[in-house]
């Protein structure tokens, strides 16, 4: 592993930020740190960092032990949320700066940051400000600056939080594709888990201070591990009374998650669903609301509320109308796992959705 987290547990006074805080990413790995407001994220982001030091535990950067380092020795390069530009310095000043702290030949600091407007797609940029830039050239130029003195490590702190949403999805599929062609261990924060879903090879979710769990981003989004991931990842909801619905017995959990991907509501008239007719119960539109791409419906079936979504390509529907409904599969939940149920009645039938 190139960078772990052993045992890692840091507080403020009666706060617990970490708690048994264990991880370990490969050289090369671009992960996220996902997690809601409050949940650890940036904690670990700083004390991997050297801004913060951890009560107990160990930080371990190429198989060194580092807790003790100041942060300018730990080969680690660091992209703020808000850019942190020098105001009065130029592009190609601001992407130089590190590299002249550390008295790097003039000749050789001009080869490494032309060598990196270009990479970041900046030349003819180096003689502007922050302020003659927008917001997208200034995370380019803050990421070009991180990386100038060829650090081992990468960290951004929430780095597109300050950016349009046009401009910010553009900047997921640049930064994913530059640090891949850097080769470059990194590791963001982000709130977002779409952001975490296109950008990173690993996703670290985090909450109350704990790590729920490490996968690749299908691997979370398919399986998650605990309940709060399940509950956390996609447009999921807590529901009641799931064992009313066909095809479920209520079982061992204390509770269960149901995702609109996993519902499919259609009319009797439909051909695709006759094979699995049998398997459906009456529900009724609730509610309708357009989400540009297709239509988030709301039904009430048993007395159980239900989401599901519906391709613009299909006849309309509108409220109070009764449609069948289908439950292929749910995530129940006891108190530590997520257990993902598939619909007992369907016997591996085939639901074609569009």
């Amino acid at each position: 592993m190139y960078i772990e987290m052993r045992n890692i547990e840091k507080s403020y006074g009666d706060f617990k930020a970490s708690k048994e805080v264990n991880f370990g990413l490969e050289k090369g790995t671009l992960a996220a740190l996902l997690g809601p407001s409050g949940s650890g994220k940036t904690t670990i982001l700083r004390m991997i960092a050297g801004f913060e030091t951890p009560d107990t535990g160990d930080i371990m950067i190429d198989e060194k032990r580092v807790n003790d380092l100041p942060a300018a020795d730990r080969g680690i390069g660091f992209v703020f949320q808000n850019y942190a530009l020098f105001r009065y310095m130029t592009v190609y000043e601001n992407i130089a700066f590190g590299l002249e702290v550390k008295k790097i030949h003039k000749k050789l600091i001009k080869e490494r940051v032309m060598e990196l407007l270009s990479l970041t797609g900046l030349e003819g940029l180096e003689k502007r400000y922050p302020n003659q830039l927008s917001g997208g050239q200034r995370q380019r130029v803050a990421f070009a600056r991180a990386l100038a003195p060829s650090p081992g490590l990468l960290l951004l702190d929430e780095p597109f939080a300050a950016i349009d949403a046009k401009v910010r999805q553009e900047l997921r599929s640049w930064l994913k594709e530059m640090i891949h062609k850097v080769g470059i261990t990194s590791i963001f924060v982000t709130h977002d888990q779409d952001e975490a879903v296109e950008v990173a090879d690993e996703i670290i979710v985090t909450n109350q201070g704990r790590i729920e769990q490490i996968a690749n981003p299908f691997e979370i989004y398919k399986n998650p591990a605990t309940p709060f991931v399940a509950e956390f990842i996609g447009q999921s909801a807590r529901m009641d009374g799931y064992h009313k619905l066909k095809g479920f017995e209520k079982g061992d959990f204390t509770g269960a998650i149901i995702r609109p991907e996993f519902v499919e509501a259609f009319k009797s008239d439909n051909l695709k669903f006759q094979d699995v007719m049998r398997c459906s119960e009456e529900g009724i539109i609730e509610d309708i609301s357009f989400r540009g791409n297709y239509l988030e419906v709301r039904l009430n079936v048993n007395g159980v509320s239900l989401t599901t979504r519906r391709s613009l390509e299909r006849r309309p529907v509108s409220v109070g109308e009764k449609m069948h409904v289908i439950v292929y599969r749910i995530y129940a939940y006891d108190d530590k796992k997520a257990y993902l149920l598939e619909n007992s009645l369907l016997n591996g039938a085939n639901i074609v959705t569009f």
